[in-house]
């Protein structure tokens, strides 16, 4: 996980388009600026945060359920429930699963848990778009392959 980056996901343990699911992993950094204010003296990983990685989980299956041609932005979050906190050095499991997709859009399920224990999970909707740039598209792929997002099954599985 890279906080300064915004990348949160460090690797893609799961991809199965045809369920439409995929599970990561993302460290918590054990050390970090944003903990230094979030709280001193007692560090927990923004709210804000986790529903920004459950996002990059499901925004990572749709890239590869589009076969890197669609780019899911952001468009709702929905009964975002936070049931406990995460703090530094702890390895997160991220799941989701693709609910609904049509007319451009795409609704997901999505949760984080640690050692075994739900950490919070939210109905999340993306709207689909071609990449706006080649290079963002590269890029894109550069991080996917980072990742170990399964790229070849993206591009042959229909």
């Amino acid at each position: 996980m890279r906080l300064e980056y915004f990348m949160l996901i460090d690797r893609v343990v799961r991809l199965d388009l045809g369920a439409g699911s995929i599970t990561c992993e993302a460290k918590v950094p054990d050390n970090s600026t944003i903990f230094e204010g979030h709280f001193p003296g007692y560090p927990l990983m923004p709210g804000v945060l986790l529903i920004e990685c459950m996002a990059q989980t499901a925004g990572w299956m749709l890239v590869a359920a589009h076969k890197l041609q669609r780019m899911p932005f952001l468009a709702a979050v929905k009964d975002a429930k936070l049931r406990s906190f995460v703090t530094p050095g702890q390895q997160l499991l991220t799941e989701a699963v693709l609910s609904h997709s049509g007319s451009g859009y795409a609704m997901t399920e999505a949760s984080i848990s640690c050692e075994g224990k739900l950490v919070c999970n939210a109905d999340i909707t993306f709207r689909l778009t071609g990449f706006p740039t080649p290079g963002f598209a590269t890029e894109m792929r550069k991080r996917a392959e980072a990742i170990g997002l399964p790229i070849s099954e993206a591009l042959t599985n229909d």
